[in-house]
């Protein structure tokens, strides 16, 4: 096999399986990091979404029940870190990590009670999200693929520009950057900062309950259990390397996805699969040391 052939019109499609979760739930990661709230929960916000998706899709046998209630179990688990953070001014960080292990057992717990299986839950009365096909666009050679996405890959694209639009152009983006960045003097100005970081930290968790309804009701249609298996980490990666701006999150979710299909790709090598699936968090530990370089250049600079 030529490894020329890796690079298809059919990468495209991996590439934005693999990018529309971690898209989803690094937006919802910016948001957050605009107003202050350092979101490292994403992974158990994903896995909470995508576990609530399947189940609600299951037993209703109808994927936009399934999508909405992922959404709104997303939001609800982010009242942990929205009400710790903002209202009882817990640390962030040690928030975020007990919600991910939260989830990981909660959802361990849940498929078993609920299910009666260990491990995998797939069952054909899951309603998996359709792809919608645009007449004639879908048709294009090489780009075609971004006209046949199921509905959340449209609405993850598309939030791209409306989130820049709303962070750059609006009034209410402007409150959100100055109560995240000058939450003192939002405040002279009759903008109460708690109000908007639990708002944004809610949103962080919708979009990241989206995420997983993407990734266990689109990419596949069954719940796996810590299927999240790290993506959260790399939107959280993709928020420091964009900076939290939207498009540098568009940038940095298509970099890590384009990893992540491409390892998918040379276990048609012989390549194990563990090795091709370390691709997308080799790249994340990269990115990683690369900021802090950054960072301590940038610090020792403003010393100087």
């Amino acid at each position: 096999m030529n490894f020329l052939e890796l690079f298809d019109q059919d990468l495209i499609s991996s590439v934005l399986r693999a990018l529309i979760p971690i898209l989803l739930a690094a937006l919802g990661g910016m948001l957050a990091e605009r107003v202050g709230i350092f979101n490292i929960g994403l992974e158990g916000m994903i896995l909470v979404g995508a576990f609530s998706g399947v189940a609600a899709s299951f037993f209703t046998n109808n994927w936009l029940v399934g999508t909405t209630v992922a959404m709104i179990c997303g939001a609800l688990f982010s009242l942990i870190l929205g009400y710790g953070a903002v209202y009882r001014k817990g640390d962030p960080i040690v928030l975020a990590i007990a919600m991910n292990i939260l989830a990981v057992g909660m959802t361990s717990f849940l498929i078993v009670a609920m299910f009666g299986v260990q491990g995998v839950f797939q069952d054909p009365g899951i309603d998996g999200i359709p792809v919608w096909r645009i007449p004639v666009l879908a048709d294009i050679p090489w780009i075609g693929a971004l006209f046949a996405l199921t509905p959340l890959g449209y609405l993850a694209l598309l939030l791209v520009p409306v989130l820049w639009v709303v962070l750059f152009r609006t009034p209410l983006g402007m409150r959100l950057r100055g109560v995240g960045e000058r939450p003192l003097a939002a405040a002279t100005m009759g903008v109460n900062p708690q109000h908007y970081q639990l708002g944004a930290v809610i949103a962080s968790g919708a979009l990241a309950g989206l995420g997983g309804a993407q990734l266990a009701l689109g990419n596949v249609v069954q719940f796996t259990e810590n299927m999240s298996a790290g993506r959260g980490w790399i939107a959280v990666v993709a928020v420091m390397l964009a900076r939290a701006h939207p498009v540098g999150v568009l940038g940095a979710a298509l970099l890590f996805g384009f990893i992540d299909a491409i390892g998918f790709r040379l276990q048609s090598f012989g390549l194990p699969q563990q090795l091709t699936d370390a691709g997308p968090y080799v790249v994340t530990l990269l990115v990683l040391i690369v900021l802090s370089s950054r960072l301590r250049k940038t610090r020792d600079a403003v010393l100087t």
